[in-house]
């Protein structure tokens, strides 16, 4: 007997909590972090939940107890047959990196997918709908949605935009999306009157069906090449926010990046254009070193009206923005103007960026021994993103990079290594083309490791040795030798040697703390012989 298939157009948050899923068989395709809070979210809402994960199940102890003791159906393992989780379903969800359109899915699962999706096109009654984690969130979330993506600056520009927010009493701060816990679980505890900021990342832009209230972006580059196959194909998808934004919200730009700036003409909803020069009308920009509005409007939802602002415009110093680089001086505009949008006042803006710490991974400062800085910039994984953490300290540096190549064109991130760099120290898959590429514009040191813990040792014997030829070159610091920075920015994925970009994050900051006690337990012998 053939399931019948839910109308996602007419299912409601409401519908859900008054037992719409209740009994109905439903697939989980993907058990990583998304899929977990799916399963939870469907199997709580008295769904009969599948699970398919085409890892094995040793490979996934940690999930399968996150689902805790939720009666669900496990398919796992490469034997498993991905066909048979979508037979007879009346829905099938997704996490982000699975896709019938996307190469990096596995091929099988890929296939069955296609196979749904032509079924569905067809007009077959049995083939259930397709929808991702986020789209699901964003079909049914009863609240003001803030959506931040682009290339690179999208988690600290999210993570500053929701602490911005939180600074209105009247209204919750919720972060989300592809930064932190997924959102489809927050969906019991989400009230009408929250302001949700959803990160979204370009694999879970395909997926949307609906767009957020505010469309923020930070700029579109080249990344994720492997996944999209181009240049123009990865901008489509990068789009897609801006195409859907909601007519009564607002898009708010990256005008220094012509990419995203032509998104103004897209839909019909107003665009706040930001630059780090002075502002064009109804936008953010920089005047006499200040941060300075020019007659933007605050939402409807907010009040309307135009925005508070100081005298001139002005809502803070530049110097006031906390965050290193002049990057980040663009990703608190794009926060700022999100913030002027919702209603929020300039002082309550300017005290709520005093007090933001940054986001981890992302040029983290990870401690400082005998004169030499470590940060943390592991997800710096292209172009762009290094060239960006190279300008945002003094020389010299010491560079740790590579990992898995993504298949985009490294180019003109070699001289910029050259001109910024001292050293590089390379680890992983990518090591060898990267020192070639850095060799060949310049720079003349380089050295290869087998760890990411050696290559912290490595680089910082090597900025010490820097600094000891540097020794009264600049006066103006406390004992006359410039501090040296050792930064992490792999311009790699990180899948060669760990799961993830924030496990090579942290083993790099514990190699660090490994580091400095190491450091510690030699001082203190000498000081007891």
């Amino acid at each position: 007997m053939i399931a019948m298939t839910i109308d996602l157009d007419h299912l409601s948050l409401a519908a859900v909590r008054s037992g719409a899923l209740g009994g109905r068989p439903v697939a989980v395709l993907g058990l990583a972090r998304s899929g977990v809070a799916l399963a939870r979210f469907l199997a709580d809402a008295g769904a009969a939940v599948t699970i398919y994960d085409g890892r094995p199940a040793e490979d996934l102890a940690d999930a399968i107890a996150r689902l805790g003791d939720r009666p669900v159906h496990l398919l796992l393992g490469p034997e498993a047959d991905p066909a048979d989780a979508l037979r007879g379903m009346a829905l099938v969800t997704t996490s982000p990196a699975i896709s019938p359109d996307f190469p990096t899915t596995e091929p099988r699962l890929r296939g069955a997918l296609q196979a749904l999706v032509a079924a569905r096109a067809a007009g077959d009654p049995g083939a259930a709908p397709l929808v991702s984690e986020i789209d699901l969130f964003l079909r049914l979330c009863p609240a003001t949605t803030l959506g931040v993506t682009g290339t690179k600056g999208k988690t600290t520009t999210s993570a500053l935009l929701a602490h911005l927010l939180s600074a209105d009493p009247g209204h919750r701060s919720i972060l989300g999306g592809n930064i932190g816990r997924p959102l489809v679980e927050r969906l019991d505890d989400v009230r009408p009157d929250d302001r949700v900021v959803v990160e979204l990342s370009e694999l879970q832009l395909p997926t949307l069906s609906r767009g957020t209230t505010v469309a923020v972006y930070t700029n579109v580059t080249s990344d994720h090449l492997d996944r999209h196959g181009s240049l123009a194909a990865y901008r489509r998808v990068k789009r897609r926010l801006a195409e859907l934004v909601d007519p009564a919200g607002a898009l708010v730009l990256n005008a220094d990046d012509p990419t995203v700036a032509a998104y103004a003409g897209l839909g019909t909803a107003p665009a706040l254009l930001y630059r780090l020069e002075r502002p064009m009308n109804g936008g953010l920009g920089i005047v006499d070193g200040w941060i300075v509005a020019a007659g933007v409007e605050r939402l409807a939802i907010a009040g309307g009206g135009l925005a508070g602002t100081g005298p001139g415009g002005r809502i803070l110093p530049v110097a006031e923005v906390n965050l290193p680089g002049r990057h980040n001086v663009s990703n608190a505009l794009a926060a700022i103007g999100a913030a002027l949008l919702m209603g929020l006042a300039p002082d309550a803006i300017r005290t709520a960026l005093g007090t933001f710490e940054g986001v981890e991974h992302r040029l983290e400062p990870a401690g400082e021994i005998d004169g030499v800085r470590f940060v943390n910039d592991s997800q710096g994984t292209q172009p762009d993103a290094v060239i960006a953490a190279l300008r945002s300290f003094p020389a010299p540096i010491v560079l740790i990079a590579g990992g898995r190549d993504k298949g985009v064109d490294l180019a003109a991130l070699a001289p910029v290594v050259a001109e910024r760099a001292a050293a590089a120290v390379l680890i992983g898959e990518s090591g060898p083309e990267l020192e070639r590429l850095f060799n060949a514009a310049g720079l003349g040191r380089t050295e290869r490791a087998v760890t990411l813990e050696a290559a912290v040792g490595r680089a910082d014997e090597i900025a010490r040795e820097i600094r000891a030829g540097l020794a009264g070159a600049r006066p103006e610091d406390p004992d006359g030798v410039p501090r040296a920075t050792v930064l992490l920015s792999p311009a790699a994925a990180s899948f060669d040697m760990f799961p993830d970009y924030e496990a090579r994050g942290r083993a790099f900051k514990a190699a660090v703390a490994a580091l400095a006690a190491a450091r510690t337990r030699r001082s203190s012998r000498m000081e007891d012989q």
